[in-house]
């Protein structure tokens, strides 16, 4: 048999990563005991107990696995064949592995306080690994956000989170606003123009909703002009509520922004409007239908999220959030496993002014959570790039250059990755395209 290759640079690179996550807990300082006995007593005590949690902590082969899958991935298949060199991970076996993912963050593109660039920088900085660029209503700042993040080696998933409203398919109870997260692959959207339209259609109901807590605000003392938010939001964004708030907290209505979420503009408050925005399933749809992964943000701060869940998992909902920056699960990973839906979690940062805001890559998601989240979503974005290139073909004029020397979707795949212009994805993602693709005809 001939012998694997040796672990390139990349690999070692990884394998250092992996060493560099296994930390070991260190024990607590003694406590001062009178009695030399009974401390040494306390001493037994303590390292056997210490004993036994670094076992249950101890990583398993797939969780080492897992990890570095993922950070191959992140690093767009440098590292070669996971199996190449028949070693698995370098491991201490001290703590369940973790690899930083940002799978929930925001730009000025819609009501974060960061440019698209210079988030990417302070996940560098906080050692993010892969970030996924989740503005509300809007994918403007992707571009972004990938041209910058080629500079410090993460990887960008293109993403948005959708605003919608959920309606109890039952009748029973009060309609409340839900939160879509979408993510998709390297291209982007399998039907870019249908997002587009629906998306701008949301942004629109935004102005709407604007005005709305604005008469609202007028009505309890609070003056202000939408102009004003509008300035607030930037050029070309639409207002939200955190436009608000911050309009509120300039004309010295609220001490901060906290306090105007808190007593005005939370979910059914005085303050409170909605726009027009689309049924939570018809997002769902939406964004299973363009090639992408949608996933439930936040559901603990809904009123009825068991039946949200339901309804929504039954329009094709892959996955809810239920890793929090706090640690805290409560019921929600049960109501994950109960519908088959993938468990992640992202910080949801803004970069407020706000001591309490967790911060971009705060959430530890374990890699076996970021790993199933890739196993779902890989073949989902494999299709949406296939169609693209189906579509891609369909609008070229005939005899285009490049699409003479093609007669394949796979020629075509070839020469659209070796095009200067446009950089698809990883190699792994490269060789499945290129299988699946070989037997597509295309026609003249």
């Amino acid at each position: 048999m001939p012998r694997p290759p040796a672990a390139t640079s990349s690999e070692e690179e990884i394998k250092k990563e992996v060493a560099a996550v296994d930390v070991v807990v260190a024990a607590p300082d003694d406590d001062v005991a009178a009695d030399r006995e009974e401390e040494e007593e306390q001493k037994k005590r303590r390292r056997r107990k210490e004993k036994k949690k670094r076992r249950r902590r101890a990583p398993s082969e797939e969780e080492e696995a897992a990890l570095r899958s993922v950070l191959r991935w992140a690093r767009r298949g440098e590292a070669g064949d996971e199996e190449a060199d028949g070693q698995r991970p370098a491991a201490t076996g001290r703590r369940r592995p973790r690899v930083a993912v940002e799978l929930h963050a925001h730009s000025t593109c819609s009501d974060g306080s960061l440019s698209p660039a210079a988030l990417v920088q302070r996940a560098h900085r906080n050692g993010v690994k892969v970030l996924a660029l989740t503005d509300h209503d809007t994918m403007a700042g992707v571009p972004e956000a990938i041209e910058s993040a080629k500079q410090c080696s993460i990887r960008i998933i293109p993403g948005v989170e959708i605003s919608a409203m959920y309606s109890p398919s039952d009748g029973i109870g009060a309609e409340e606003p839900v939160h879509i997260l979408a993510y998709y692959g390297s291209l982007g959207p399998a039907k870019p123009q249908e997002l587009d339209r629906f998306l701008g259609s949301i942004r629109d109901g935004r102005y709407t909703r604007a005005k709305g807590m604005l008469l609202k605000l007028r009505s309890l003392d609070m003056p202000m002009e939408l102009e004003d938010v509008c300035t607030i939001a930037g050029d070309g964004v639409a207002p939200g509520r955190l436009h608000v708030a911050r309009a509120m907290v300039e004309a010295g209505y609220v001490e901060n922004i906290r306090q105007a979420f808190s007593r005005y503009l939370y979910d059914g408050g005085p303050a409170y409007a909605t726009g027009n925005e689309p049924a939570g399933e018809s997002v769902v749809q939406l964004v299973c239908r363009n090639g992408g992964v949608a996933v439930l943000a936040h559901p603990w701060a809904l009123k009825n999220p068991v039946a949200v869940i339901k309804d929504l998992k039954a329009a094709g909902l892959h996955g809810i959030e239920v890793y929090r920056s706090d640690g805290k699960l409560s019921g929600l990973s049960d109501l994950a496993d109960t519908y088959g839906l993938l468990k992640i979690g992202g910080s949801d940062y803004h970069g407020r002014d706000d001591k309490d805001e967790p911060d971009v890559g705060s959430v530890d998601l374990p890699v076996l959570a970021v790993s199933g989240f890739l196993d779902a979503a890989q073949p989902i974005w494999h299709n949406a790039t296939k169609e693209i290139l189906a579509n891609i073909t369909e609008r070229a004029p005939n005899g285009s250059k490049g699409l003479q020397r093609t007669n394949s979707a796979k020629d075509l795949c070839n020469l659209r990755l070796l095009s200067s212009d446009l950089e698809v994805t990883d190699s792994t993602e490269v060789e499945v395209l290129q299988t699946e693709l070989s037997d597509v005809v295309l026609s003249n």
